[in-house]
């Protein structure tokens, strides 16, 4: 029963007021100053959704582990990591299991692109697209293709790194949430990166590398606004791995001493030396990959080309196999000769080179790790015969200079640093990693200007996607299906309305939808104690009529000015001023994530 009796509205209608619940009344009192103290807002619940995408990202990623151990097993016969099984298989088949993985992997490839061809695509089949053209949306389809032809190429030896599979899983796993959450563009790209940050850091075991690979690299700052969820999200991830399959420091290292301070002048040179060599490595990897592009041949033949090659390195040396981790692991603990690192530096380069070129689906990243390691082990050896009274480790320069070749490749400095420094946890190594690898990058970059990701992106022409990321206006950022209410709601209609949604304003309606005001949750506080005085309230006597709205042919700027008039983390817009009609809403941590957007295209 109605505890208030029949009333008239402004169209002579009876209407009941009903009665707010001591209960409702209890839970719109905490709401109240959980906002006034906590201020819970956009930006914290990022927090919340980028964990989620860190454990679940990574649960998918495990999946894609589980599986490629499963197609090694079925392909070789046993489990053991890859250089270990190809070293027991007969040399016809380690030159038979690539050739033959590349195969499926290119049949997959073709399969995948006549189905995915016949409908338009209306997403993005690329992580780093996805980011940077802005719209967050990636391909189920296409990313379903492109793991299962990385599952092929990884599983049967290819030298060529699961860090690209396993965070284009992530990342989709990231781009489903925000799409079925329906969030605007703005977040749908900031949660995409998230995933990519989780599934770097799942790969790696390092939850920091991760979030500034993503920073630095796709997203271009390194601003709070956009590198704390990042960092949540990579965190997340390492933890729910380690819990999965264990794990801690890919490369730890026992601890390095210098002997003399001496040693730190060839130290200090490491970076120079990467840095030199970085850009022809570069170039090698992109004239491998024209030749390749030369021959005009079906897709799966082609990457059969690139197995076979692989395949045939492999008859000479099973090192050459895999993505390299396991070869670090070698090179850093057992004491190679200089001409043995010399050979499988050579050997390895041909193989991702060859894999690379063949255009088969993976990361080079870890690759270029051990390509790194090993040209600062020999730049080590080097010294050590040439100096045998500073008693150096080569180790020590090969983890300088893993770091430093990275900061050249990448043209990430920052990330390669923190990324050297969570492999090996080594403490000692972290001053001279921080100037090697600035040092690398400077250098590097007077002859290249495209670095690794960059010339991929381009590659894939996000470059002419940028320039509109930066053009975007007010009508990419709007948030649709905003919470109203007529301007003749009751007060208890508008405090359930707060206690349903976690915004701190509702926009108040006529019945053609024009935007009458808006009612803040700070404006019923002085009625949440005053039930009788309550019950006679409607919207209309609430609602504020000048609160600042925008309009979607308005630009970025007015936005933020519209900000600075009143407290709230989102803004209404109407199609037009002069109509005024509500169409959606705009968030100020939208704002700032396309602005840390925009800072990328101006760099």
């Amino acid at each position: 029963m109605d505890a208030f009796g029949p009333s008239m509205n402004k169209n002579g209608e009876n209407r009941r007021h009903r009665q707010l619940s001591p209960f409702i009344q209890r839970l719109l009192k905490l709401k109240v100053w959980s906002v006034e103290h906590l201020r819970i807002g956009d930006r914290q619940l990022m927090l919340v959704w980028a964990a989620l995408i860190g454990l679940l990202g990574t649960a998918a990623a495990e999946c894609f582990r589980k599986a490629t151990e499963l197609i090694h097993f079925l392909f070789t016969g046993n489990r053991l990591e890859i250089i270990s099984s190809f070293s027991q298989l007969p040399l016809w088949q380690r030159l038979v299991v690539p050739t033959l993985g590349g195969l499926l992997a290119g049949t997959v490839l073709l399969i995948g692109r006549l189905l995915t061809s016949r409908n338009q695509q209306k997403s993005t089949t690329d992580y780093m697209e996805a980011i940077v053209v802005g719209s967050g949306n990636i391909s189920v389809s296409a990313s379903i293709v492109k793991s299962l032809s990385a599952l092929f190429s990884i599983s049967t030896g290819a030298s060529i790194g699961r860090e690209g599979p396993l965070v284009q899983i992530s990342s989709l796993v990231a781009s489903l949430i925000a799409r079925f959450r329906e969030f605007p563009i703005a977040q749908r790209r900031h949660l995409v990166a998230c995933g990519a940050a989780a599934g770097i850091a799942s790969a790696y075991n390092a939850p920091i590398a991760g979030s500034f690979f993503v920073a630095e690299i796709i997203l271009g700052t390194v601003v709070v606004e956009a590198l704390g969820p990042l960092i949540l999200a990579a965190v997340t991830a390492t933890f729910t791995g380690q819990l999965l399959h264990g794990g801690g420091p890919l490369y730890k290292s026992q601890g390095f001493l210098l002997h003399t301070y001496w040693e730190l002048i060839p130290l200090s040179f490491v970076g120079l030396f990467a840095g030199l060599l970085a850009p022809v490595y570069l170039r090698f990897l992109r004239s491998t990959e024209r030749l390749m592009s030369k021959v005009k041949v079906p897709i799966p033949a082609k990457l059969a080309i690139g197995g076979a090659i692989v395949g045939g390195l492999a008859v000479i040396s099973p090192d050459v196999c895999g993505n390299g981790q396991a070869l670090l692991n070698t090179l850093f603990r057992q004491n190679w000769f200089s001409d043995e690192i010399l050979a499988i530096l050579v050997l390895k380069l041909i193989a991702t080179s060859a894999t690379f070129g063949s255009g088969a689906v993976g990361g080079v990243f870890t690759p270029t790790l051990f390509i790194g390691a090993a040209v600062g082990m020999l730049y080590g050896r080097f010294f050590l015969f040439a100096l045998p009274g500073l008693e150096l480790d080569p180790r020590m320069y090969g983890i300088v200079g893993m770091g430093s070749f990275i900061a050249a490749t990448t043209g990430a400095p920052l990330m390669s640093i923190l990324m050297a420094f969570e492999l090996t946890l080594d403490y000692t190594l972290a001053p001279l990693l921080m100037v090697n690898c600035v040092v690398a990058y400077y250098c590097s970059s007077l002859f290249e200007k495209h670095f690794i990701y960059g010339e991929s992106l381009e590659r894939k022409g996000a470059a002419f996607f940028n320039q509109q990321l930066a053009d975007a206006k007010i009508i990419d950022l709007i948030q649709r299906d905003p919470i109203t209410l007529p301007n003749t709601s009751t007060f208890a209609e508008i405090a359930e309305k707060f206690l349903q949604n976690r915004m701190q304003h509702i926009y108040i309606t006529a019945n053609n939808g024009e935007l009458l005001g808006a009612v803040s949750l700070h404006d019923i506080k002085e009625f949440l104690d005053q039930p009788e005085l309550a019950k006679m309230v409607i919207a209309a006597d609430l609602l504020r009529q000048d609160f600042p709205r925008i309009s979607p042919n308005q630009g970025i700027g007015v936005a933020l000015e519209k900000f600075s008039e009143v407290s709230s983390e989102r803004l209404p817009v109407v199609d037009d001023l002069n109509s005024g009609r509500l169409i959606g809403s705009i968030s100020k941590t939208d704002i700032m994530l396309h602005l840390a957007g925009k800072q990328k295209v101006s760099r």
